[in-house]
């Protein structure tokens, strides 16, 4: 997770910690070792199911859980799964946003494949499917065909620099309207896109994602699934490449000094977990625009179609050097959010449908790349 020199200050409560030999010293300065490397990857294999996966890897998904696994075993198919051992039980417990994000994964695969000169023919599954939980039947069967004349998808050359920019973006630098048509014009599977950068929008909205942040933290078992999947330091990052990384200098100084820990950041009195509400509070409250996706139905395939049509929305606003931030927790489907959750569809999905993806978007600092495990990980029965 990258910090900015405020947060730093911050967090370290505007103060020094004096580090004692140089063995500390080092450890201090460690960065993840193998964490990233699938992002230098992408692309470098000799089976093109490989390399289109290899791009899918780096698909936007909740909690930065990868959940999901590869069937390579018939000759020319991608036969893909959700890994039922990856899932968010307490703040996804109908498993829809995880859909979401293996939806952006096929995307890009589809992407990817293309641009490889391969076509990919998705059945999305073909053995059925439930409205209340992912299970062990197939996400989809992907067959690879080459094809010389598909098209290439131009919003592929941005996959390199997408990022979910968890920073406070500028305050001083507005959006221009302009760019939210632009954007629009991104999704092509079906969702109605929306966005607002109207000042007045924009705080009511600061406002919204803020209590619903607020929620999700405060309420304990929606917060320790967050807290379970924080990864400390780059030996936990490069041990675990997904969760909720917290690796540099800055963190590897806490952990060592016994500042941050997953027991204190879980604690509502210590001061890792003031300091770390700050700083997320600090994200929803900068936020210079906000975007959404309705559907009008709520089924697995218009879920993966979501998906899809959020990963381009991304990859649009990255052409547009915005940064983008998914906000969905007022989206999502557990109790103690539901009053909230009310709120935003009588406000984003007044004629009725589900609202989907929520982001804020504006200008932030450019952020480096998320872990992810290597693609040999998610591949079985090869």
């Amino acid at each position: 997770m990258t910090l900015t020199r405020r947060k730093m200050i911050h967090l370290m409560g505007g103060g020094a910690i004096l580090a004692a030999g140089a063995g500390f010293g080092f450890a201090a300065t460690r960065n993840p070792q193998t964490a990233y490397l699938p992002w230098e990857m992408a692309g470098r294999y000799d089976d093109p199911r490989m390399r289109a996966l290899s791009w899918a890897l780096l698909a936007p998904n909740p909690h930065n859980r990868q959940p999901w696994l590869a069937d390579l075993s018939e000759q020319g198919v991608i036969t893909l799964y959700a890994d039922l051992e990856r899932m968010l039980p307490h703040t996804d417990p109908l498993h829809r946003q995880i859909t979401i994000g293996l939806g952006c994964l096929l995307e890009l695969l589809r992407m990817a494949a293309a641009d490889d000169g391969h076509r990919a023919e998705t059945t999305l599954f073909p053995q059925g499917s439930s409205p209340t939980a992912l299970d062990t039947r197939p996400i989809a069967r992907i067959t690879l065909t080459a094809d010389p004349s598909v098209a290439r998808d131009p919003l592929f050359a941005l996959v390199p620099q997408r990022r979910s920019n968890k920073e406070p973006f500028d305050l001083t630098r507005p959006i221009a309207p302009e760019l939210l048509p632009e954007i629009a014009k991104a999704v092509q599977n079906g969702a109605a896109f929306g966005g607002t950068v109207d000042t007045a929008e924009v705080l009511d909205l600061r406002a919204l994602t803020h209590e619903a942040l607020r929620i999700e933290v405060e309420t304990p078992h929606t917060f320790q699934e967050s807290v379970d999947l924080f990864r400390i330091g780059h030996r936990e990052v490069d041990a675990n490449p997904d969760g909720i990384d917290f690796s540099g200098p800055l963190f590897e100084t806490l952990r060592l000094t016994g500042q941050f820990s997953r027991e204190s950041a879980a604690d509502p009195t210590s001061f890792a977990f003031q300091s770390g509400l700050d700083a997320v509070f600090a994200n929803t409250d900068t936020a210079m625009g906000h975007v959404w996706l309705v559907t009008k139905d709520n089924s697995r395939d218009t879920q993966i179609a979501t998906g899809a049509d959020w990963l381009r929305v991304n990859l649009a606003a990255t052409a547009r050097g915005l940064g983008f931030q998914p906000l969905s927790q007022a989206l999502q489907e557990y109790p103690e959010m539901a009053a909230l959750y009310a709120q935003v569809h009588e406000r984003l999905a007044p004629d009725g449908g589900t609202v989907q993806m929520l982001a804020r978007i504006g200008y932030g600092p450019t952020v480096g790349t998320s872990p992810r495990w290597p693609l040999e990980s998610r591949i079985i029965h090869a």
